[in-house]
């Protein structure tokens, strides 16, 4: 994954709180490594691990509990039950208190390591940053002209054009997050929103 694809400049930029919003569904093998890579990467960076159970049936929920216990800078949001990774990610989002704000899955899919970087296109103004896959190791060939066609259509319905590759792995600024939480369709599909 190589990060950045960035959108919107407005001047240099000081950090007084990054938040790291991650949607947690059935995860308890992942969340210690998630946590420690996640600390590791932002050493030194002022941050808040803002972590959403979306209704995990596994450990995971004692796992969050024991972090947020242990660590000042965790917190945690409890869903009733499983809404969905677009509904957990929009309850995290609503409760990040950072000037930047970034989205990453808790299945380390994506590599917490890129988070500094990704913040220094935010100092030097970028409102938006993507992270952008380089390749999508361990999909089927289905599955990647699939994604190719669903891109290419929303394209052309939505006359919004996706960043090709990118997943949820982004920086917002906070300006560009209050714009996003004041959009509260009921169907969310942040992908697109954050492009529009």
């Amino acid at each position: 994954m190589s990060a950045p694809a960035s959108y919107g400049h407005s001047g240099g930029r000081s950090l007084e709180l990054l938040s790291v919003v991650a949607p947690v569904y059935n995860e308890e093998a992942l969340i210690g490594e998630f946590y420690a890579r996640v600390c590791s990467a932002l050493e030194g960076l002022p941050f808040e691990l803002v972590l959403v159970d979306d209704g995990s049936t596994d450990g995971s929920q004692i796992m969050l509990d024991r972090l947020a216990a242990e660590d000042p800078r965790v917190r945690v949001v409890f869903l009733s039950r499983n809404f969905g990774h677009q509904t957990a990610l929009t309850a995290g989002l609503d409760h990040a208190r950072g000037d930047a704000v970034v989205m990453i899955d808790a299945d380390l899919q994506d590599p917490p390591e890129l988070i500094p970087e990704m913040v220094d296109y935010w100092r030097r103004g970028c409102d938006v940053v993507y992270a952008v896959r380089r390749e999508r190791a361990g999909e089927s060939a289905f599955k990647l002209k699939t994604a190719k066609w669903f891109y290419s259509l929303f394209g052309a319905l939505a006359q919004v054009q996706l960043q090709h590759n990118s997943g949820d792995f982004r920086l917002l600024d906070r300006r560009a997050l209050e714009a996003l939480n004041s959009m509260r369709e009921r169907h969310r599909f942040l992908r697109g929103m954050t492009v529009w």
